[in-house]
């Protein structure tokens, strides 16, 4: 077969490929039993608060192109976001970070800096979204002695058109890669899990509350 033969077919299987995907993606959705899916795509998962749901991925067009949402027509509201996560490590880890005495310093101070940092730059590292004058940002830390471990749990507040919730979940992550990074040195197989947002309020869909 000639290689333009090829390269049509290729492109024909493209076409196809995500024909199939768009007319399925209901059905394929709608059977992903993840919790965590609720935390990057406007899903509606269960919650008693909400007063509006999506039956579609909003970041893509009726052509199914990516693009950025727009926002333009909303009203400015209040809007807050919620997001939590943890850092497991061993014992000894844990009690250089509780004692200040890590080689690269206060290691939770820095993390702090560090999750607000990640949290107003959220837009340069997620490429649809939005960027967003934020008003407040907190990031809190609980060292858990007895899971050897330190949570995370960062709120994003703004008044604008659109919500913080991947301000909230950007914080969390660089505040928790920042502590990996301050201590791989004694501890390179530290862990970080459950990464999830915790609740939402503002805006045209109202309140989200994780569990509820």
């Amino acid at each position: 077969m000639a290689p333009s033969s090829n390269i049509n077919n290729k492109r024909e299987g493209r076409k196809v490929f995500f024909k199939v995907i768009k007319v399925s993606e209901m059905q394929a959705w709608e059977s992903y039993d993840a919790p965590s899916l609720s935390t990057f795509c406007k899903w509606p998962f269960a919650s008693s608060t909400m007063t509006q749901s999506n039956d579609v991925l909003t970041h893509f067009d009726a052509q199914g192109q990516a693009h950025m949402v727009d926002v333009g027509g909303k009203s400015s509201t209040r809007r807050v976001a919620v997001a939590t996560g943890r850092i497991e490590m061993l014992p000894a880890t844990l009690a250089l970070i509780q004692s200040g005495t890590a080689k690269k310093g206060d290691v939770l101070g820095i993390a702090r800096i560090a999750g607000i940092q990640g949290a107003k730059k959220t837009s340069d590292l997620i490429p649809l979204c939005h960027p967003i004058g934020l008003t407040r940002v907190a990031v809190e830390f609980e060292v858990k002695a007895a899971e050897s471990s330190v949570v995370c749990t960062a709120t994003a507040e703004t008044i604008g058109q659109t919500g913080v919730e991947m301000e909230a979940l950007t914080a969390v992550q660089v505040a928790l890669l920042t502590i990996y990074d301050m201590c791989k040195a004694v501890d390179r197989g530290m862990t970080i899990n459950g990464v999830t947002l915790l609740e939402k309020h503002g805006g045209k869909s109202g309140s989200f509350v994780a569990g509820k």
